[in-house]
């Protein structure tokens, strides 16, 4: 007993927690039950059909026994079935008073008469047709019809019974050859389904063991995708989300690296500067002037510390979407950063033209975005020169007259910390063109950048337009 519960224990710790075992489990359990309903089905369907082959047998048989002595019981001698009438037949007369006669058939063996024939003796009418049995134990099957003796009137039902070892044993036979048949199928088919279950779930556990590289050795790798079936499918989803993984972490080590670098030069001159101040404090040999210097460039230090800390925070986020997009018109974000600029730029000409466009997006990221462009443009643009802005259904565009952007240039200028060799010494944080791009793709737009006929530098801003009224 103790044996039966442990086995009954650990399959069911195995269905809790394997997956194949609940896919061959819940197969078997369908097949046995499907078995058991189709055996059945089939084993009732052949007992209805053979007893009723077996009533209008013994019907039949009831009938021309009936016609032979029906005109004078007591005149007839029957001794046995004719040549026509099958083995293993006997016939009896009930009587409405349940005496019984023998018709035919062997005298030795004497039927138990139930309520069934006598009843058809005393209204005479109808038929029955039962399961019985002879005081010997021996099964029969039983029909009765009514009859009444032409010279007396008296009334009888003439009982025909057949003996049902036969058809017993066939059902039997049927029967055991049913639950062979089903054994063996539910055999095969378990096999089978252990097979298919294994076919099936051998991606899923070499992606469970991908997954578990990747948790345990923090190991970015990618699975062999087979098939095109929903399992290849989860694997190429888990290879894309694998990919986008390494891309973030390439792009995260790489945006700490460049930081650390780009961080590491301000922080040790304003350390520096901050060491010569503490010093000075007590030597007092450092004039006002010099001080008020140190200062100075302790305070833009800062700003620039301060600049490009605010940079890396906005593009640590990610190219995410916008998480509260609201209708907002473009021009008025671009208006707003020209102002911006030309306060920065008081010596430069700002020609600007501007058409209403709505885009959805966030109006800051987008002013930001705009303000760094028109900063870049005032910043290696000549004083007095022009800067052109023009808004339309293209998208913005901004152009200068400062020296360009070398050709060798274009690809790289919106990648983080990049100066080309003309814009080494210049002032910035590298990052101001990495947060235009960064932006401008966050709110599904491009951003692309060429020389201007004056040979400035040219930038197009192309975000997807939404037509007001669709929105409301």
């Amino acid at each position: 007993m103790r044996i039966v519960r442990e086995l009954f224990a650990n399959v069911v710790r195995a269905f809790r927690t394997s997956l194949r075992y609940r896919l061959v489990l819940l197969t078997a359990l369908t097949i046995v039950l499907a078995a058991a309903l189709s055996g059945v089905g089939t084993y009732q369907a052949a007992r209805v059909s053979l007893y009723d082959q077996l009533d209008i047998e013994l019907l039949s048989i009831a009938d021309r026994t009936k016609q032979d002595i029906s005109s004078d019981i007591a005149d007839s001698t029957v001794a046995g079935p004719t040549s026509q009438d099958p083995e293993n037949v006997l016939a009896v007369l009930v009587g409405a008073n349940t005496n019984v006669q023998t018709v035919f058939g062997d005298p030795t063996t004497t039927l138990v008469i139930e309520a069934p024939e006598v009843a058809i003796a005393r209204i005479q009418t109808g038929s029955s047709a039962r399961d019985g049995e002879s005081t010997a134990g021996m099964r029969y099957r039983i029909v009765a019809v009514p009859l009444v003796d032409g010279a007396t009137n008296d009334a009888y039902s003439l009982v025909i019974a057949r003996d049902l070892t036969p058809t017993v044993s066939g059902l039997a036979s049927l029967a055991t050859l049913q639950w062979v048949i089903a054994a063996l199928a539910i055999l095969v088919c378990t096999i089978a389904a252990v097979f298919v279950a294994n076919a099936t779930l051998n991606p899923i556990r070499q992606l469970t063991s991908v997954v578990s590289g990747v948790t345990s050795a923090d190991e970015l790798t990618t699975i062999e995708v087979r098939g095109a079936t929903e399992v290849a499918e989860l694997e190429r989803s888990f290879n894309l989300m694998m990919q986008s993984l390494a891309a973030s972490r390439t792009q995260q080590n790489r945006l700490i690296a460049d930081a650390g670098h780009e961080l590491r030069t301000p922080l040790t001159s304003l350390r520096t500067n901050i060491e010569l101040l503490l010093a000075d404090d007590k030597a007092q040999m450092l004039p006002d002037s010099a001080r008020s210097e140190i200062l100075s460039d302790v305070a833009a230090q800062l700003g620039e510390f301060t600049s490009l800390v605010n940079d890396l925070v906005v593009l640590s986020r990610g190219d995410a979407a916008p998480r509260n997009p609201i209708l907002t018109d473009f021009s008025d974000v671009v208006s707003r950063a020209v102002a911006r600029a030309q306060r920065r730029g008081p010596s430069m000409v700002f020609d600007v033209e501007l058409a209403p466009v709505y885009v959805m997006g966030d109006a800051v990221s987008l002013e930001r975005a705009v303000t760094n462009l028109l900063d870049n443009s005032v910043k290696f643009s000549p004083p007095g020169s022009r800067i052109t802005v023009r808004l339309d259904g293209g998208g913005l565009t901004v152009t200068d007259e400062g020296p360009g952007i070398a050709d060798e240039d274009a690809p790289h200028v919106f990648e983080r910390f990049y100066r080309s060799d003309s814009s080494r010494n210049t002032p910035g944080t590298g990052l101001g063109l990495s947060i235009v791009d960064h932006t401008v793709t966050a709110h599904g737009g491009t951003v692309e950048v060429g020389r201007a006929p004056s040979g400035g530098a040219r930038f197009v801003v192309r975000i997807p337009e939404v037509i007001p009224d669709e929105t409301e």
